[in-house]
Formats: C-alpha cells, structure tokens, sequence
C-alpha cells in the first residue's frame, strides 16, 4: 500500500493553457456517431464579444480564442511523443475484437486506433496490465470516437498503474466514460491527455479504491475537454439526488494534477450535480491549476462529507482539526477560471451552487482564481464544516460572496468579493480576463509565498505587484 511521503510540491509543472474548440457529435438516424463537430458555440451561452482574446472556445459563438484556458495545446499540453515499443494497430473494422485486444495487451503495449467510429455495442475496455496506453494513432481525439450509446457501462477501466488514456472521444458512456480503480494493488502514474468525454450518464471519470486496501494515487488528467450537452442532460442518471454526474470525481485519491482542462455543462433540471472537479473520502495534496470550467452546478470541490469512512494517514496530516471529521487534506486550487452565463443553469432549481467549495477540506489553499456568475451564485467560494481549517484563501476574484460556513476558518488576504463582472473580457463565455479597465484588480494582489503561484492561467509570469484572480495583464 501507499507509504505516507512529504506534502506535494507547489510548484508542478506549469505551461501556457490551452486552445480547443467546442465540439458536439454528429449522429446518424440509427444513433451512430459519425463525425465530432467542433466550433465555437454552445448550448446556450450568450456570444462572444468580438475580438475578445483567451485561450480556448467560448460557450457561444465568439468562436475559437474567446473562452479563456484550458483543453487541448500550448506549451503544457503538448501532443504525446510518438509510440515506442510493441504497438497494437487497430481499425474500426475491429470493433468487434476490440475487448479482447485491450485485455490481452501486455505491459508496456501501445493500443493505436485508426480514425473513425467504434461502436462498442455493450463492449467495455479492461486495462489490467501495467504501462499499457489507449491512443489514438493520428493524434487527433476528434477523429477518433469510442461510442457506448449508453449499453455499456463503463467505456475504459483502468486497473493497473502506468497506464495512459490519450487523444479520443469517449462519447455516451452508460456510467463513466473512464473509471480508474485498484486489483490487489495500488493504482498509481495514471495519465489521462488530450481526451474529450462527451453526455456521460455518471461522472465522467471516476477514480476509486475498490475495498481492497490499496488506493489509486499519482495520477494526472490535462489538457481535456469534458462536457455534458443539452442531447446528454436528459440521460443522466438521477439517482442519488437527481442529476448524479460531474466532470472528474475521486475518492480516497492522493497527489493527483487536474490542469489545463476544460469542463463545461454538468447541470440538471432535475437536481444538483456534483462538482465539475471533486476530490473526497479522504483525498490529498491535489492540484487544480489552469482550468476552465463554464456553466456547471458546482465548480471544485474538496471534501464534502462531515463523518463516514475516509482514508486516513499514519503521519496525522491535521493536526488542527482536534479529531474533526477531515475529507480533503491540504492541495492548491490556483489560476482557475469558474464561469457561469448558461441561461439554463441559471434558471435551474439548483442553478449555480459554489464556485470553489471546501468542505471538511483541511489546509487548503486557494489562490488566484477568479470566479463569475451572470446570475446568482449562492457563494464564489466557501470553506464549511470543522474539518476545514488551516485554509488559506488569497488573491482571488469573484462576483458573488467568499463565505465562512459552520465552524470553518480561514486566512484571507487580498480578495475582492463581490466584483462586478465589468472586470472581465467575456463572464458570459467563461474568458474571465481581465478588461484593460479592471482597475479594481489590476496590481491590487498581496505578496505569496514563492513557488506558490509564480504564473498566471496563461504562463505569464507574475512580476511586481500582482493583479487579483487568474490573470496577470501584462
């Protein structure tokens, strides 16, 4: 099983975020996915102002460029380096087989799929040999289309360590489109890159033990574009609470990076999602840097529980908590864009629920991000519970309340809440830039600890004072 180590680094590694489009499936009349269309419009967003600059799609028409960081290139989301050693060629023409072939490669195999759509007609993909990575052969996760129609369960489970997802579509999942677990073993190294999980009917990835003892730790997903369509919504599992779905949720999980991605849509009508980004059950020393997550119910979450059974550590990580149920210990959510302008989540019942949430989440810290809503927004961000102590909320900016909630406590420094949205490019969109008017936040941040916080979203540098939220104008 895992040994207890030194609390993660600050400072991971750290890049320019990311350009992607927005993408929606094209079907044919029988259900089958042919193509992945990609644009830069949305549901329901409103459209981008024209010329507003960014790193990756806006919800609306703005186009791509309009939407802030996160999802697919730049300097920190390279593509893959090309396949070594035995690599495993696949066609759509071997759809059928495709079960069988991901089972039996052997450790170290590259799995690469030719272009196309791979209808896996109940088919669900077992990885259980070590370092074995899924990919696609051109690189271009568009082009190639892992379609469960929802039949099948779970589209790629990942029980090994090493192992590297990269570079598809995952589309329609019947509960996640890649579930992360432990056989006899910790699960550790896992890689996620460059994926687009599309309208899964539960969380889109999903990372849990499987009451073995071991745990699934080390594992890193970038550069990904994850969303839950209108087509999709209405398939979502409601059961429990109505809307049980989310982006990536993890349970038990330690020193896992979520960065450069984008997560957009995760909202119900029929009751409130979980988080678009969701570490609990004992989770630690996560980092959450440079995402850009539009219009989903709630944003990050650390912890949420205030008893049950939670992974705990020989080396008594909170000591401050005085025996206070702990759900999250320490981690960094920094440099994050959290938007919402979606005209239907906001009319919602639940709407948008919190942008950065800390729940039982000891010795958090949450600095430069900004967070904005159109609507209401019950909280920008929240620490709560007893278990949430030691918190340290610095430098960021959001529209809505910074709240203080049932017995929680935190240092805070150089915040600015509520701001008015003027202060961004495109609130609506998710580009949560700063305007060149943003005086109010410009040069207006307090000092870090270095190694902190050194860049911003964009990987620009923070010298001087510095400008609240994600972003550093130059």
């Amino acid at each position: 099983m895992t040994e207890p180590r030194p609390e993660l680094e600050a400072g991971r590694a750290r890049g320019a975020p990311a350009t992607t489009p927005a993408c929606a499936l094209v079907v044919g009349v029988l259900g089958a996915v042919l193509a992945v269309a990609c644009s830069g419009a949305g549901s329901d967003a409103a459209p981008g102002p024209t010329g507003a600059t960014g790193g990756s799609a806006g919800g609306g028409t703005g186009g791509e460029g309009a939407g802030g960081a996160g999802g697919g290139v730049g300097p920190a989301c390279a593509p893959l380096a090309a396949a070594s050693g035995t690599i495993l060629s696949v066609t759509p023409a071997d759809v059928g087989n495709l079960q069988t072939i991901v089972a039996g490669a052997q450790p170290g195999d590259t799995i690469a799929l030719a272009d196309g759509s791979y209808p896996l007609g109940g088919q669900y993909l077992w990885i259980g040999s070590p370092g074995v990575t899924l990919r696609s052969a051109s690189g271009n996760r568009d082009a190639v289309v892992l379609d469960a129609d929802y039949q099948t369960t779970e589209i790629v489970t990942i029980a090994a360590s090493n192992v590297t997802v990269a570079e598809l579509t995952l589309a329609r999942a019947g509960t996640h489109a890649i579930h992360v677990v432990t056989s006899g073993a910790d699960t550790t190294g896992t890689r996620i890159h460059g994926v687009h999980v599309v309208d899964p009917r539960e969380q889109g990835i999903k990372v849990n033990p499987s009451g073995d003892g071991f745990y699934v730790d080390d594992g890193i997903l970038a550069c990904s574009l994850l969303e839950l369509t209108d087509a999709g919504r209405p398939e979502v599992q409601p059961n429990p609470g109505g809307c049980y779905t989310g982006g990536i949720d993890a349970h038990a999980a330690r020193g896992w990076v979520v960065r450069d991605n984008r997560i957009t849509g995760f909202w119900c009508d029929t009751g409130l999602s979980e988080h678009a980004i969701h570490f609990w059950r004992g989770s630690r020393d996560t980092l959450v840097e440079r995402n850009v997550l539009v219009d989903d119910a709630r944003g990050v979450g650390f912890g949420l529980e205030t008893s049950g059974t939670a992974r705990t550590y020989a080396d008594a990580p909170c000591p401050a908590a005085q025996g206070a149920y702990v759900d999250h210990y320490g981690g960094v959510v920094r440099n994050n864009f959290v938007a919402a302008g979606s005209a239907g989540l906001l009319a919602s019942p639940t709407g948008f629920d919190c942008g950065i949430c800390l729940w039982s989440a000891c010795g958090a810290e949450v600095v430069h991000n900004s967070v904005a809503s159109t609507g209401a927004n019950f909280s920008s961000i929240e620490w709560r519970f007893a278990g949430s102590v030691g918190v340290d909320v610095t430098n960021n900016l959001g529209t809505h309340d910074l709240r203080e909630r049932d017995g929680a406590s935190a240092t805070q420094a150089g915040n600015l809440s509520p701001a008015p949205l003027a202060l961004f490019v495109w609130p609506a969109g998710g580009d949560l830039h700063l305007a060149p008017s943003a005086s109010a936040a410009i040069d207006q941040g307090v000092a870090v600890v270095p190694g902190l916080c050194d860049e911003d979203i964009d990987g620009a540098a923070r010298a001087g004072t510095r400008d609240l939220g994600a972003d550093e104008r130059p």
